[in-house]
């Protein structure tokens, strides 16, 4: 009896959150799904619940909307390598070469920007990049040439990269935090250099947390629209901004679920191979 009370207060406590989840985000899902499926009427604009794969159809076949994939993909992965390679430096001295007070310091530090509108952090990189901004005044004063990144792919790749920074940062210092002393003191025992070390040690044991955080890297920048409206020129679209484009402007909402259906393939085969090297193992 008091088996199965304890059995009913576990249901009782756990069927409103899984509830919400199955209604308002999996059933979400299923609804962007179906709706990919339809189409709208070109005179009337309304929508037409008729199956049809014309959405998939165009995307497969319109070399546009194949550039605007390409870049997207290409782009967050680029971003995710880029912040691997930033954040082991900083990682490592934070996790292993810095006392507590120190790597709290370091840590607050990390975290600070998180706590300013991501918005105003756009624009302050737009300072800093256009014609007349910080760093050409930093060139023009060293007489060096002066940069042209603003508004283009390269002027994403650095604000994103910076963006997404500290989400890489934080799931790495707590995977190389976590290799034991003694298995550093063992390689060293043994003969092997601080190269050697981190190459056969300490880099294969924090692989999880490079895999973590690039969950957070490559999803976070596939799914963006806002950083490449503000930031990228006529080049730069995302898969997020035809979405937007064909909610908020043109209507289409058949098109724009099927459009954000590559998204969803693309984040959930990346999470099955993060999955693979253990982003998600128990900390």
């Amino acid at each position: 009896m008091t088996g199965g009370r304890k059995l009913l207060g576990h249901v009782a406590l756990l069927l409103p959150p899984f509830g919400w989840l199955t209604v308002f985000y999996l059933g979400s899902l299923f609804i962007l799904l179906l709706s990919a499926f339809w189409q709208v009427d070109s005179m009337s604009g309304e929508m037409i619940h008729e199956w049809t794969l014309d959405n998939f159809r165009v995307l497969v076949t319109d070399e546009t909307y194949r550039i605007i994939a390409e870049r997207t993909i290409g782009i967050a992965a680029l971003v995710t390598v880029t912040d691997i390679i930033l954040a082991w430096p900083l990682a490592y001295v934070i996790a292993r070469k810095v006392g507590p007070r120190m790597k709290l310091f370091l840590l607050v530090l990390v975290a600070l920007p998180l706590w300013s509108s991501m918005l105003a952090r756009i624009y302050a990189w737009r300072l800093i990049l256009g014609h007349d901004g910080v760093l050409n005044w930093f060139l023009r004063s060293a007489g060096l040439p002066e940069q042209s990144f603003a508004f283009t792919n390269v002027a994403l790749w650095i604000v994103f990269t910076y963006l997404w920074l500290p989400f890489m940062l934080m799931p790495l210092i707590s995977a190389i935090e976590r290799i034991p002393a003694s298995l550093l003191d063992a390689a060293g025992d043994m003969g092997a250099t601080p190269f050697q070390t981190f190459r056969t040690v300490i880099f294969p044991l924090a692989i999880p947390g490079m895999a973590a955080g690039s969950v957070f890297t490559f999803a976070v920048t596939l799914g963006e629209y806002v950083t490449p409206m503000l930031v990228g020129g006529a080049g730069s679209e995302f898969i997020g901004n035809v979405v937007y484009s064909n909610v908020g402007v043109s209507g289409n909402i058949p098109f724009a679920a099927a459009f954000s259906m590559i998204l969803l393939v693309v984040i959930g085969a990346y999470m099955l191979v993060a999955r693979r090297f253990g982003a998600f193992d128990g900390a």
